[in-house]
């Protein structure tokens, strides 16, 4: 799917929204907050950014996945509901919560595309699905290694954005980090042969966090739900602010990006709690 830059420049912009864990019940709690309502404020804060700014709004919202707790249909009518408040298209992948088939009949039902390769000026973005039935971890499967391989090879100098749920590569939290990308070095392997920038995109470790190596650029970012403390040994809920980031890809390769959160103290969590 081709989507054309909005700006004169060929920057695409682009939010990621990432682990918003809805509920049927709006009103239902996860850890000491209600995704819905930690979710809503973060497409206000969205709104407000790009009406303070003066800006045109994104060219495109990545979901990286999570976007239930509860496997309900409403869960996924309340997230494509939130999006619709944003102007942008919206694309996705499933996460380890999610019902697959159920998440794609409602966003389909709600106009969502379920497009997963997408060519945007001089970058390519490609969304693969890291999630394993019944298993809190992911794997790549060999039908979703064959479509990086195929992408790499039908564009070879357009720069790569690859977004997946699980984490690629080890972020420091001994508990979460059991639960990773298992192959990630099998699309680490057709990675390092593009020609081209790479970089790769996820959630579900509910922090903020970008590292470099093999010349291959990883980047995770906050839930819009409860945030997961970093370098923790053991499961532990943060102080952080639920929040997004912003991406901006720049046709010669270069990507800017910020985190943003929503105010200190907003939806803090149930710091008791003792399980994920």
């Amino acid at each position: 799917m081709e989507l054309k830059p909005l700006r004169q420049d060929g920057v695409v912009e682009l939010l990621q929204i990432t682990d918003t864990h809805l509920f049927a019940d709006k009103d239902a709690d996860f850890l000491g907050i209600a995704p819905w309502h930690s979710g809503q404020a973060v497409v206000n804060a969205i709104l407000e950014n790009e009406q303070l700014a003066g800006t045109q709004p994104h060219d495109l919202i990545l979901a990286t996945g999570d976007l239930s707790q509860d496997h309900s249909r409403d869960s996924y009518r309340h997230f494509s509901e939130l999006m619709s408040e944003l102007a942008p298209p919206v694309f996705w992948l499933p996460g380890n919560h999610d019902d697959a088939d159920l998440m794609q009949a409602e966003l389909d039902n709600a106009g969502i595309s379920n497009a997963k390769h997408l060519l945007c000026g001089q970058w390519q973005i490609l969304l693969l699905d890291t999630q394993l039935a019944g298993e809190t971890h992911g794997e790549l499967s060999a039908a979703q290694l064959s479509l990086l391989e195929q992408a790499i090879t039908a564009y070879p100098r357009h720069h790569l954005l690859l977004a997946v749920h699980h984490q690629a590569i080890p972020v420091g939290c001994a508990w979460l980090d059991q639960h990773n990308l298992r192959n990630a070095s099998a699309m680490q392997a057709l990675l390092v042969k593009h020609q081209a920038s790479r970089v790769v995109l996820c959630g579900h470790v509910h922090q903020g966090f970008d590292q470099r190596e093999q010349d291959i650029r990883y980047l995770a970012s906050p839930a819009t739900c409860i945030q997961f403390k970093p370098l923790s040994d053991e499961f532990a809920l943060d102080s952080m602010a639920p929040g997004w980031r912003a991406l901006s890809l720049h046709p010669d390769g270069r990507l800017s990006t910020q985190v943003w959160r929503l105010p200190p103290h907003a939806f803090e969590p149930d710091f008791s709690a003792t399980g994920y």
